[in-house]
């Protein structure tokens, strides 16, 4: 189950760990993708260092339980996609708080994808756009191809997931922020079915927070729909891939190997999608 100080704490003390793990980002270029009321809406782009023609987007998506975090939370995540040949971009989105929920970030996630789409010529992207969210981010990111978008605006057309908030149908904290709105009404798990696209998902087998049985669920409901789920649930971490178990809340310490093999399974991902060049 997910809580407003588990989550929020949750992603917030694990941040800079994660960071940590990776080479300094290279500074993105910042652009606003949307402005709400007194709210304009960050997009930060990573450019590949090198490239040949168009290449394929990937947008990334901050946890923190709807309440907390920000784009640069993903930075680093999104300066590895860039260095693997894509262009990445983090992407800030309305917290839920006063009269904002979930359901008004899961508008600003759609936005940013026909945002970018729309501006795919200027940033050299293909036709290709994936989602990477992580925790909350996940929930919005794959909200968008489960529970779908308003009008004619489409999701990503590949999900990578961290730690990701599939299972909210009888979640109490989700439910909340919703203010009246059915949690199951966007609950990922709810929605999956054939028009969502191949998703990449790393869970811990112990993580109390997003637990590792809404992605098993998940999973074997759209490899049932004969869509692509390459599920990595590694044993003995939490949260994130946290080694402490018994503090998943605020005292984060990310499996540094398990963690390296989780980048490297969705890097493979990409690469048998054909978003990537492997390893030479």
């Amino acid at each position: 189950m997910l809580t407003r100080i588990a989550l929020a704490l949750a992603i917030l003390m694990a941040a800079p760990a994660v960071r940590a793990a990776d080479a300094a980002p290279k500074e993105p270029v910042r652009y606003t993708y949307r402005v709400v009321g007194d709210d304009s809406l960050a997009a930060y782009v990573f450019a590949p260092p090198v490239r040949e023609g168009k290449v394929p987007g990937i947008l990334l998506f901050h946890g923190g339980g709807w309440v907390a975090g920000s784009a640069e939370w993903v930075f680093a995540s999104a300066a590895r996609f860039a260095e693997w040949g894509m262009v990445a971009i983090a992407i800030d989105y309305r917290l839920s708080e006063g009269d904002v929920t979930p359901i008004d970030a899961l508008d600003d996630v759609c936005a940013s994808f026909e945002w970018a789409r729309a501006n795919a010529e200027q940033f050299g992207m293909d036709e290709r756009v994936a989602g990477y969210g992580v925790s909350a981010g996940g929930h919005l990111v794959t909200a968008t191809v489960t529970v779908g978008c308003k009008g004619s605006v489409n999701g990503p057309d590949a999900l990578l997931l961290w730690s990701p908030a599939l299972n909210l149908a009888d979640d109490g904290w989700f439910a909340k922020l919703l203010k009246g709105g059915r949690a199951s009404d966007y609950s990922p798990l709810e929605h999956v079915g054939k028009s969502t696209p191949p998703t990449s998902i790393v869970n811990g087998a112990a993580d109390t927070l997003t637990p590792a049985s809404g992605a098993k669920q998940f999973c074997e409901k759209l490899t049932a729909a004969g869509v692509t789920c390459d599920l990595n649930v590694y044993e003995g971490v939490g949260h994130l891939l946290t080694r402490n178990l018994a503090n998943q809340e605020d005292d984060f310490d990310p499996d540094p190997e398990k963690r390296a093999l989780g980048i490297e399974s969705q890097r493979k991902f990409l690469v048998r999608l054909g978003y990537i060049k492997d390893k030479k």
